[in-house]
């Protein structure tokens, strides 16, 4: 699926790069009657940064985070309204940058967690306006039609997860791979602006 920027709220940077944030993100999962499933919350449209945008949820580190696994705890209590067991039942599962070329950027750790048994999201209503279960496929379809906003970080981690059976083969997934920093670069086109990823076209 291709991607332009800037995506809702996310601005050019003509000036010194920005130093990223250090954030953390949970993709928490559980398994569905017709396959793995992931929770997505919908971003208050009127935000300025990713308003109406599906994402994990997930957050920049607050002086209070002792790690990041516990600010993606926080993060998911906050946005989601779910208690995550411990911080140990996340495991590391991807690090994303945020290109250079953005005003604001984050220095992401992304984890996987199972969702606590009959657990139902609940979101303030304020910073997050809806929750959603669903299969990371048919997120990926409903963005395809434009019936969901999805951005770039979220869509490659939503291809990954859909190839993924259950909560179980996500894990063990998550547990046996290398976790490397992916710093997507935005390339200017005509008519605007493509984000690629380290060995696509454009890239170097």
């Amino acid at each position: 699926m291709e991607v332009d920027r800037p995506g809702p709220g996310e601005e050019l940077n003509d000036g010194d790069v920005t130093e990223p944030r250090q954030a953390a993100t949970a993709m928490v999962l559980r398994d569905g009657s017709r396959g793995l499933e992931v929770l997505l919350v919908r971003r208050n449209p009127d935000a300025r940064f990713m308003g109406d945008a599906w994402v994990f949820p997930g957050g920049a580190l607050q002086p209070a985070d002792r790690d990041h696994a516990a600010a993606a705890v926080r993060e998911v209590r906050e946005e989601a309204g779910l208690d995550l067991d411990t911080t140990g039942a996340l495991v590391p599962f991807s690090r994303w940058i945020t290109p250079a070329a953005l005003k604001v950027r984050f220095d992401t750790l992304f984890f996987v967690a199972a969702a606590p048994h009959g657990a139902e999201a609940r979101v303030d209503g304020a910073e997050c306006v809806e929750a959603r279960w669903t299969r990371p496929g048919d997120a990926l379809d409903a963005a395809a039609n434009g019936q969901m906003t999805l951005v770039f970080p979220t869509i490659k981690h939503l291809e990954e997860l859909a190839a993924l059976e259950s909560v179980d083969a996500a894990l063990g997934a998550a547990r046996t791979r290398e976790v490397v920093a992916v710093e997507p670069r935005v390339v200017a086109r005509e008519g605007g602006a493509r984000v690629v990823l380290p060995g696509e076209p454009g890239y170097e």
